[in-house]
Order: structure tokens, then C-alpha cells, then sequence
């Protein structure tokens, strides 16, 4: 049974609604306005259905008309005809309608009655019907089956004789086997042309045996020569001395065997700052570009060149003969093939759409997201007109462009600073933590992050939760001393801006991650950024602790930190961390990734596919973007010049 389907314009003007269960509007209004969020308006139109709560919904797009198609029903039920029903009801009310859309436009979709029940009904109760009757095929009875017409004669056997059917598949097989066995017997008689013949006794016994036991008999045989020819050249002699198995520990002369004395943390000294005593340095090494403006957070650029002009694909109307070359017949030929006189098909778009898939994949975009971004540009375009001197490459490109601008600038939008100031006023720390897989750059661009808050004028608390790599804990003390360098508490009414949260290694992180933001409470920190330990995506236990982490602590902001060089592998690190993190979190209603940082971005010149696999598979944005090593190199997405790079040739 369905729950209703509805006929809308893609302006948001619902022309027509049938409700198959009782209940308020609402029940309809809900999941269709997720549809439109989640679906349509982030161009995700590569799958026809889309699940909501309880319901799922399937929908057709008419673009001529500019139409949404929708039919909502209950996902524990399986309805095979909804497909069917969804096509019959677009062509019927394309059919019945099409005067009015094409004569009166816009005014007709206002001013107009759709009285369409009874026909849904009608269509409806066929389709349902149309699945009934595809009974379930019958078991074939003995009499219909091949085994019945053998007779008994044919399934006797006789000793010596072989069926016919298993001789010729084991002469098929064995005609390989066959060829190389006699190549190797020409070699062998080359070889050896004085070897002893067979007597004849043995010959008297093959002619009494048949056929396949003499071919047999002469393999085995050959085997065994072959067999124990490469015994022979495979022995060779034993080495005098052998290597002992192991590696042996490499022992320094100024070295300590006690792993104590190699653990510089110290975890008494938290928040006091002689610990961390000023670094003298160069400060250019640490802020790059002296003339920026402390505090901004600067686009990304990309310097665009000029694109070589493509071939372009032009639709040709095959209905009307082609125009003879030369004069004023070529001329008006060409122009009306350039001229849009015909709506898009798929036919006309897949060649365009393969080669722009290939160059998405080319771009370190995943192959299954490329996949679903052509098929959504393919149900985004058929059945639009063309306009006049367009062509299908130039509007696919440009609605591959649209859509892809549209995935980069998803549904939330986060900005930091607004939400600390808004927890300074409720006098409490903001939170973020920093998780993603190892190596990524996680502890750098948190040191980023830093000298970013800092520079705004908000204190940081680095809470040092990495508590299984070495030396994780002494980068981080590296950064606070840095960074109270360039950041000295005389230029800040004395107050120290940055100080770092640690108890050592080998402790609980959840544990750590608490105890520094009741630290931050209590001292009045407004920041306070986790770093986490790098983790596998297909780690269980390390993925259980930090899920762990997250649940117990409720931070404001969960930031993955990802790499740009990253393709498909991408898609597998979300996926799994959200999935982990919601498998493993006691909270009715899991807390998940909630952005992006994206870092080595100046390491990929124009292969920037990683930002669209990454925002497309989360609906997440991309926060931060690393794009260097020292603490000015951090940079906000810029939609349009992602895209810019990504379409470049």
C-alpha cells in the first residue's frame, strides 16, 4: 500500500497529491521537504530512491516541464510495481496536461485544475494487478525433463568404454596436455636419438590395452622422467656457514634499556608554564607571509589558464536529410544543427558523459562518486530543451559545474569563531576534537587551528590525547612553546594564550579529554582542541576508544582530518569512521562527523577530486584547508576555484 504520491514543480508548487493513509498533511510534507534538502537541491539524483525514517521514496524528474514525481511508501514492504507505477502516471499526466504547460507556462501551473484521481486510481489498480499475475514459475515435472527421454540402454555402461560425452570433454581437456607431452617426447628423441628401444614383450602387452590406458601409460612415464630431471638440477650444495634466523637489536653505546628515562611528559605540571619556557627562533620559518592580516582566514586560490577550445558535440536532428556541402545549403545546415530544435536524450549525453566521468577518476575523484555524478548531470539534463547555439558538451559541462559547486557548499555551514564567542557568553570551553587515520597531519594543522584562535583573540587549552605514539605528546609541547613565542603574555595583559593538557602515555584518552575540559572550566579557557591518536578506519578496538571518547565527552565540533592525496581510500575512511561511531555510541542518536579538514593540499596541483569524494559521501563541509607547513598555511574552501581545477583539461 502506498502512503501517498505528489506532483510538484520544481519551483515548490504542489499540483497535485494523493494520500493512501489516513493521518495529517504533515505525515506527506516531512519526508518530501527532505527530499528536496538532502536530494535535489545537493544534486545527489544519481539513485531514483531515498529513505526517510520509516519510509522510502522513489522519484522521476521531468525536465521539459520542470516536474518531481514522488510516490512514498513503507521500507519494510516490497512493492515491485512502483517503478512501473511512477513511469505510467508520468506519461498519463504528461499526456493530459501538456497543453496547459506548453501554452500557458507558469500561469498555467497557477491558475490550473488537476483533477488526476480517478486516472491514478486507474493506473494504480493496473499496476498492482500487473505484479500479481507474475505467479512464480512451476518445478518442471519428471515427464519435461531431459533425464525422462534417455532410455535404459543408453545409461548402461561397459567395462572398457567410457560415455561419449565424458570422452570428448576429457579429450578437449587433455589436448593441452596432449601437445606439450608430445613436443617434449620430439626433444627427448633429439636428444637422446642412441636410447634403447622398448622390447617386444612390452609391446605385445600395450596392443592388448586400449587406447586411452596406452596415452596414460606413455604420460605417466614422461612425468617421471621430467620429475626427476629437475630433482637432479635443483640440488645444489649447502652454504658452509649459515646466518642465524633473527635480528638482533641494535645497542648504543650511550643508549638506556629502561624505557622510564626516554618519557619526557611530565603530568604534574599541567597549566604551569615554567615547564614551557620560551623558544627563541626564527619567526619568519613559523608564519610564511609577514604582510597578511593576522587573524583573517584567507580562500583558497587557483590560478585558472586560459582552456583550449574543445571539440564540441552538436545535436543534429537525424529526422531531417543532411544539408550538401557548400553554398548557402551548408551554412543554413550547420546553423540548424547548432540551433536547439530538439530535447536531450540519453543516447545524445553518454559519450560526453563517459569522457567527463574519465576525467573526474583522473582528478583523484572515486569512481563510484564520478559514477553518480554523471548519472545525476544525466537525470538532471533529459528531456531538457536545448537552447539556441548550445551543445551537449558545453551543457553538460556546465551542469556538471553547477552541480559540483552545489556538492561543495552542503546544507550546514560551520563557523568557529561565531560559535565560541556564543560559548564564552554561556561561560564554558568550546570543544573540537580531531580524530582521522595516521600520518595525516592531525597534530599540525591543530597547531594551525591554534595560532588561528589565538591570533582572533581566544585563549586554547591543547589537551594531548594521543596517548600511544611516541613522541606525540612532545610534538605538542614543540607547538604550545612556539606558539608562546609568537604569542607572548605581555602582548595579552599577561595572560598565556596557549597551554597544553597532558598526563604521559599509556592512559585512558576519554579520561584525559574530561579532566582537560573541567581544567578549562575551571581557568577559563575558551578553546579547547583533542587530539586523538591516528587510527586505521578497520581498527575495532582503537575505533570502539574513540567513539568512547566522543560519547562521554559530547565535544562541540568532530573535525576528520583527511588528506587530499587520497582517491577512493576516502570514501572508505568516512564510511567506516561514521559507521564505527555510530555502531559504538550508547546515545540514542549518534554523534558523527560534523566537518572536514583537509590537509597537504598544496602536495596535488590540480587533482583536487578528494574535496568532492569527502563532501559528497558526509553531506559535510570542508572547515579548514591545510596548504603548507608553517602556522599562516591555512586556508577556508573556495567552491569555485575547486571546481575551476577540477574541469581544468
Amino acid at each position: 500500500m502506498l502512503d501517498f504520491f505528489t506532483i510538484f514543480s520544481k519551483g515548490g508548487l504542489v499540483l497535485w497529491c494523493f494520500q493512501g493513509v489516513r493521518g495529517p498533511a504533515a505525515a506527506c510534507t516531512e519526508p518530501v521537504n527532505a527530499l528536496i534538502r538532502s536530494v535535489l537541491l545537493q544534486e545527489r539524483g544519481g539513485n531514483n530512491s531515498f529513505n526517510h525514517e520509516a519510509l522510502t521514496l522513489k522519484y522521476k524528474l521531468d525536465n521539459q516541464f520542470e516536474l518531481v514525481f514522488v510516490v512514498g511508501f513503507q521500507k519494510i514492504l516490497t512493492l515491485t510495481y512502483v517503478d512501473k507505477l511512477i513511469d505510467d502516471v508520468h506519461k498519463e499526466f504528461r499526456d493530459k496536461y501538456r497543453n496547459e504547460f506548453q501554452q500557458k507556462g507558469t500561469l498555467g501551473l497557477l491558475n490550473g485544475t488537476f483533477d488526476f484521481k480517478e486516472d491514478f486510481l486507474h493506473l494504480l489498480r493496473e499496476a498492482e494487478e500487473s505484479s500479481k499475475i507474475r505467479a512464480p514459475t512451476a518445478m518442471k515435472t519428471f515427464e519435461q525433463s531431459v533425464k525422462s527421454q534417455k532410455t535404459v540402454k543408453s545409461m548402461i555402461e561397459t567395462r572398457g568404454e567410457k560415455p561419449k560425452e565424458k570422452a570428448k570433454n576429457k579429450k578437449n581437456k587433455g589436448s593441452k596436455k596432449e601437445a606439450s607431452g608430445t613436443e617434449a617426447a620430439t626433444v627427448l628423441s633429439k636428444a637422446a636419438p642412441d636410447a634403447k628401444q622398448n622390447p617386444p614383450a612390452a609391446t605385445g602387452d600395450r596392443e592388448e590395452l586400449t587406447k586411452d590406458e596406452i596415452l596414460q601409460k606413455n604420460r605417466e612415464e614422461f612425468f617421471k622422467k621430467r620429475l626427476k630431471g629437475g630433482e637432479k638440477s635443483n640440488k645444489s650444495p649447502k652454504p658452509e656457514t649459515q646466518k642465524e634466523k633473527g635480528k638482533k637489536p641494535r645497542v648504543w653505546e650511550l643508549g638506556n634499556s629502561n624505557a622510564k628515562v626516554l618519557d619526557y611528559s611530565n603530568s604534574t605540571t599541567n597549566g604551569n608554564t615554567d615547564t614551557c619556557p620560551t623558544e627563541e627562533y626564527d619567526p619568519n620559518m613559523a608564519l610564511g607571509d609577514r604582510d597578511r592580516e593576522p587573524g583573517r582566514l584567507y580562500d583558497l586560490e587557483y590560478e585558472s589558464d586560459e582552456e583550449e577550445p574543445e571539440e564540441e558535440k552538436v545535436i543534429q536532428n537525424p529526422s531531417q536529410p543532411r544539408a550538401k556541402k557548400g553554398g548557402l545549403g551548408g551554412m543554413f545546415g550547420m546553423l540548424k544543427g547548432l540551433v536547439g530544435s530538439k530535447s536531450l536524450t540519453r543516447e545524445d549525453m553518454d559519450s560526453v558523459l563517459e569522457k567527463m566521468k574519465d576525467h573526474l577518476i583522473a582528478k583523484n575523484v572515486a569512481a563510484d562518486i564520478a559514477v553518480q555524478l554523471c548519472e545525476s548531470v544525466a537525470k538532471k539534463l533529459e528531456g531538457k530543451v536545448m537552447g539556441t547555439f548550445t551543445t551537449v558538451t558545453s551543457t553538460v559541462k556546465q551542469a556538471l559545474q553547477e552541480s559540483l559547486v552545489q556538492i561543495l557548499q552542503p546544507q550546514r555551514r560551520v563557523d568557529m569563531l561565531r560559535d565560541v564567542m556564543d560559548a564564552q557568553r554561556h561561560r564554558r570551553p568550546y570543544v573540537v576534537t580531531f580524530c582521522g587515520v595516521n600520518g595525516v597531519g592531525k597534530s599540525t594543522n591543530l597547531a594551525k587551528i591554534s595560532f588561528w584562535l589565538i591570533e582572533n583573540g581566544f585563549s586554547v587549552l591543547i589537551a594531548a590525547c594521543d596517548t600511544f605514539r611516541a613522541g606525540a605528546v612532545e610534538q605538542l609541547r614543540t607547538h604550545t612553546r612556539r606558539l608562546n613565542a609568537l604569542h607572548p603574555p605581555e602582548s595579552h595583559s599577561g595572560r598565556t594564550m596557549v597551554q597544553l593538557y597532558e598526563k604521559g602515555y599509556g592512559k585512558d584518552a576519554a579520561g584525559i579529554a574530561m579532566e582537560a575540559i573541567a581544567y578549562a572550566r575551571n581557568q577559563g579557557f575558551d578553546v579547547v582542541l583533542v587530539d586523538t591518536a591516528g587510527r586505521m578506519q578497520d581498527n575495532a578496538p582503537l575505533m570502539t576508544a574513540l567513539a568512547k571518547l566522543i560519547a562521554v565527552n559530547t565535544p562541540d565540533l568532530v573535525l576528520f582530518v583527511g588528506e587530499a592525496l587520497v582517491g577512493n581510500e576516502a570514501v572508505d575512511q568516512l564510511v567506516k569512521f561514521n559507521k564505527a561511531l555510530a555502531d559504538h555510541s550508547m546515545a540514542q542518536t549518534p554523534r558523527l562527523i560534523d566537518g572536514i579538514v583537509l590537509t597537504k593540499f598544496d602536495t596535488i596541483d590540480d587533482k583536487v577530486g578528494a574535496a568532492i569524494s569527502m563532501t559528497y559521501i558526509t553531506s559535510k563541509p570542508i572547515v579548514f584547508v591545510g596548504t603548507g607547513q608553517t602556522y599562516c598555511d591555512l586556508r577556508s574552501l573556495n567552491a569555485k576555484a575547486v571546481v575551476t581545477a577540477l574541469m581544468k583539461a
